[in-house]
């Protein structure tokens, strides 16, 4: 007969009470009860009340250690990705850089960065300003550089007015009919490429024949002025001018800045003149927009169009109030 054991307590004993105790003498607030094994009697501990616990454990851990992952990573010390150049916020009036064109930029940065965006018809806040507009002043003269079908919308509300539409896309022209006697769509070419941009601004700046008291603009030599188109547009005295064409959507296409700078002129000649441009998130269109519209002529704006309101001053020796004057 093998020897009895002496008592001992197990330290694999779980300090966890798992079951009730069986008898009343069992106290559950004393300390854990050592156990006397004799023979070969060995302790069973039930394995599935053993899941819960283990459960418990691992949960625990897996909560612990996405803690420290969440503590230990900063997203605001993560580095921002730089954005692309055409994806640059656009300047701000208060800019001073944005308040001239620098000497030293190069000669093709304007055309360059007019690729940024292709041109665009009007959203649908956009056309709700123009609508608007003509709507107020209706019956009325109004002009359009570039024919888009929405705008033969605004020909329909401007009933009983005089609307014209220069145009140098001949597919554009054939693909729309004007739908009244007092609606003109007209064939008109541009010559300067939108990479020529800068130099014609420094030749605006610097000769006298482009100052806004300058001769007819059929007759002037300033290379801004659109000397060849129809009768019509020189004669009348536009209400409204909306600027949106030629495309300028590359380097090599025909740009904006000759129609923004005729639009200038002929609106001066006016009393008043309202003048929309479009795509002014394209660097043409926003540079040629300062220089001959002007900041303090800014009225209203909705996405894309600026709405500029011109005074009549055909004796002007400057575009802009608050610049100086090409010639005195």
């Amino acid at each position: 007969m093998p020897p009895e054991l002496p008592h001992y307590c197990s330290f694999s004993t779980p300090l966890v009470r798992f079951s009730p105790p069986s008898s009343p003498e069992t106290d559950p607030i004393s300390p854990v009860i050592c156990k006397s094994f004799k023979g070969n009697k060995t302790m069973k501990i039930p394995g599935r009340k053993l899941i819960p616990l283990l459960v418990f454990i691992l949960s625990t851990i897996s909560i612990l250690r996405l803690l420290r992952i969440a503590t230990t990573t900063n997203p605001s010390h993560s580095p921002l990705p730089t954005l692309p150049p055409n994806m640059q916020p656009a300047c701000s009036f208060s800019s001073p850089k944005c308040s001239n064109v620098s000497s030293n930029v190069p000669n093709s940065s304007l055309a360059q960065q007019n690729t940024s965006t292709t041109a665009t018809v009007l959203t649908k806040k956009e056309f709700e300003l123009l609508s608007n507009l003509v709507k107020r002043k209706s019956p009325c003269n109004l002009l359009f550089f570039g024919l888009e079908a929405q705008y033969l919308k605004l020909s329909s509300i401007n009933s009983g007015g005089i609307t014209v539409f220069l145009e140098d896309d001949p597919d554009k022209i054939n693909s729309v009919r004007a739908k009244t006697n007092s609606t003109h769509i007209y064939k008109v070419d541009y010559h300067e490429p939108a990479k020529k941009a800068y130099q014609l601004l420094k030749h605006a700046r610097k000769t006298r024949a482009c100052v806004p008291r300058s001769a007819r603009l059929q007759n002037s030599t300033c290379k801004l002025a659109l000397r060849h188109l129809p009768e019509e547009v020189y004669k009348q005295r536009w209400d409204i001018v909306v600027v949106d064409g030629p495309s300028g959507h590359s380097p090599e296409a025909p740009g904006r800045m000759a129609a923004i700078y005729t639009a200038s002129v002929i609106a001066r000649a006016g009393n008043t003149t309202e003048v929309l441009v479009h795509d002014v998130d394209r660097t043409i269109e926003k540079w040629f927009s300062w220089e001959f519209l002007c900041e303090e002529n800014l009225v209203s704006s909705k996405g894309n169009l600026w709405n500029f309101k011109i005074t009549g001053n055909p004796n002007s020796t400057k575009f802009c109030m608050h610049k100086t004057a090409f010639f005195v």
